[in-house]
C-alpha cells in the first residue's frame, strides 16, 4: 500500500505540472502574488475541486509599476530607482524594502503587457536559479495590461544594453565577502571598487567590502559601511597568525574540540544506524514494486522508472555509510587532534593563503572562519572561528 501510495502521488505531481502548463498556455494565472495585482476568484465558476481565479489590477500598486518602468525608461539605474522607492516609503508586494533584484524581475516580467509567462525555471526545489528554462511558456493572457507594448520595448532594449556594456570587472579577490558583518545591520558585507583620477589623469582602483544591504536596497536600509580591502584583509591574517603563536588559546582549542570529537562520534553512530533503516526500507520498496508488477498492476515502464530512482536514494546511502565507517574505524580515543596539528592547521591558512586561487581562498575562509564583526569606526572587532 505505501509502495502504491508513492506512485500514485509521483502520478499526482506529473497531473498537476502538466494542468499549470495547459492553463498557462489558455492565458490563465497560475497563483501567487505580483505587484500590481490582486488575484480574485471568479464568479459563476464551474470549477468544483478548486476556486477558479484570475488577476484583477490594483490601480495603486499598478501606478507604483507604471513609474518603475518609466524611470528605467528615463535614464535612471536599477539601483537610484530602487533606492528613490525606499527612501520615498514604497513596499514591495510582501511589505518589504525594494531590492535591486526586485525592481530587475518587474522590469523583465511580460505579466505587466498582458502575457503570462510559465516555467521560467524548472525543477526549482533541486536546481533553485540554475534550473533556468530558456523556452518558457508565454502567451497572451486574460488579465488586463498595466503598460503599454511601446513602454516595455524601450524598457527592454535599454535592459539589454545595459546588460552587454556594463559588465561588473573587479581586480580583486575579495575572499571575506558573506564572513565579514556590517557593524550597523549586521548583514554580510560585499565586493565594492571606488574608480579615481590622479592629477595626471591616470585611473585607478581602490577596492572596498561594503554592506550587502546598502548595495542592494540603498540607503534608505542601511548605510554603505565601508571598509577598505587593503586593510581588512591583512589585517584579518595578522590576527590568525597571532593566534597561532600563542600556545595557551591553541591548547584551549584543542581541549574543546577533543571533547567536540567525543560528541560527533556518537552523532556518527546513530547516524549509521538510521542509514541501514533507510536502505532496509528502500528494499522493502523494491520487493512491493516487483509484486505490484507481477500481478499486473504497475506497468514496465513505471517499473524501470521508480526501481532506477530508489537504486540511486541507495547508493547515496551506501556511500555514506562508507564515509562514516570509514571515519569510525580511524577515530580512536588515543588519537585526539593534538596541539601540533591545530597549528598546522591554522598556519597552513597564513603561510598559503596568498599562493592560492580565489576560488580556494573563499573555500578556506568559509571552512575555517564563522563571522568577523567590525566596529563602527570601520576596524576590525572580533574573528570567530568555526573550530572553537
Amino acid at each position: 500500500m505505501g509502495a502504491v501510495a508513492e506512485l500514485e502521488r509521483n502520478q499526482i505531481v506529473d497531473n498537476v505540472k502538466m494542468g499549470m502548463k495547459q492553463r498557462a498556455r489558455q492565458g490563465k494565472w497560475n497563483g501567487g502574488v505580483v505587484l500590481g495585482y490582486d488575484v480574485v476568484e471568479v464568479k459563476g465558476s464551474t470549477q468544483r475541486k478548486r476556486k477558479e481565479t484570475k488577476l484583477a489590477v490594483n490601480d495603486k500598486e499598478a501606478s507604483l509599476v507604471r513609474r518603475i518602468f518609466e524611470y528605467y525608461a528615463s535614464g535612471k539605474g536599477l539601483k537610484a530607482i530602487t533606492n528613490e522607492l525606499n527612501h520615498l516609503g514604497y513596499k514591495s508586494k510582501h511589505g518589504k524594502p525594494f531590492s535591486v533584484n526586485t525592481i530587475k524581475t518587474i522590469l523583465s516580467n511580460p505579466l505587466y503587457i498582458g502575457k503570462i509567462r510559465f516555467n521560467k525555471q524548472e525543477d526549482w526545489n533541486i536546481k533553485r536559479r540554475k534550473g533556468s528554462n530558456n523556452n518558457p511558456i508565454i502567451a497572451e493572457g486574460e488579465h488586463e495590461a498595466i503598460i503599454t507594448d511601446e513602454l516595455w520595448e524601450q524598457v527592454q532594449s535599454r535592459y539589454g544594453t545595459a546588460n552587454k556594456y556594463h559588465n561588473r570587472v573587479f581586480f580583486g579577490s575579495f575572499p571575506f565577502t558573506g564572513v565579514l558583518r556590517c557593524p550597523q545591520c549586521g548583514h554580510g558585507m560585499v565586493a565594492q571598487r571606488a574608480t579615481r583620477k590622479r592629477a595626471n589623469g591616470e585611473r585607478y582602483y581602490t577596492l572596498y567590502y561594503q554592506c550587502g544591504q546598502f548595495a542592494n536596497k540603498g540607503s534608505a536600509v542601511c548605510r554603505a559601511n565601508s571598509i577598505r580591502a587593503d586593510y581588512v584583509e591583512p589585517e584579518i591574517l595578522r590576527r590568525i597568525q597571532e593566534f597561532v603563536n600563542q600556545p595557551q588559546l591553541i591548547e584551549d582549542v584543542m581541549n574543546r574540540l577533543n571533547g567536540k570529537q567525543k560528541v560527533d562520534k556518537g552523532a556518527l553512530i546513530d547516524e549509521l544506524k538510521q542509514i541501514d533503516k533507510e536502505i532496509s526500507d528502500l528494499a522493502r520498496k523494491k520487493s512491493k514494486y516487483f509484486k505490484l508488477y507481477e500481478e499486473d498492476m504497475l506497468e514496465v515502464h513505471l517499473l524501470k522508472e521508480r526501481v532506477g530512482e530508489l537504486a540511486e536514494q541507495e547508493t547515496a546511502l551506501l556511500k555514506r555509510k562508507s564515509d562514516i565507517e570509514n571515519m569510525l574505524n580511524s577515530e580512536d580515543d588515543d588519537k585526539s587532534m593534538d596541539l601540533a596539528r591545530i597549528r598546522e592547521i591554522l598556519g597552513e591558512f597564513t603561510l598559503l593563503f596568498d599562493q592560492m586561487s580565489n576560488e580556494r581562498k573563499k573555500q578556506l575562509v568559509h571552512a575555517l572562519i564563522s563571522h568577523i564583526t567590525v566596529n563602527d569606526d570601520r576596524k576590525i572587532n572580533k574573528i570567530e572561528l568555526k573550530l572553537i
